[in-house]
């Protein structure tokens, strides 16, 4: 189990965007890596077509999964989430400073 999820925000930990906070666009658990908004922008050009004028465009890269942490909703500290059983069975994240269930 992946220690984040689609629509979670992190903080990224290394590389040019240290410190920014976004939230997960993206998760790509075969390559370990994440797309987080307003992150790793890169430059890409794009050929002219019928709909587009073409020119260049920024679009966020995937970054590795280990560079970014999970920040808490509730007490919005950057944590590293343990995982519990609730009493029907279900695996749930939880907050190692607050004791919140991370959704």
């Amino acid at each position: 189990m992946l220690n984040v999820k689609k629509k979670d925000k992190v903080l990224v930990l290394y590389g040019k965007d240290k410190g920014k906070k976004g939230k997960i666009l993206k998760v790509l658990p075969d390559k370990c890596k994440v797309i987080v908004e307003k992150v790793n922008f890169v430059k890409r050009h794009i050929k002219p077509n019928k709909r587009d004028s073409g020119g260049i465009y920024d679009k966020e890269a995937p970054i590795d999964i280990s560079k970014v942490m999970l920040i808490c909703p509730k007490c919005d500290r950057a944590l590293r989430p343990k995982f519990d059983k609730l009493s029907d069975g279900k695996k749930v994240r939880v907050c190692r400073k607050c004791g919140e269930i991370i959704v």
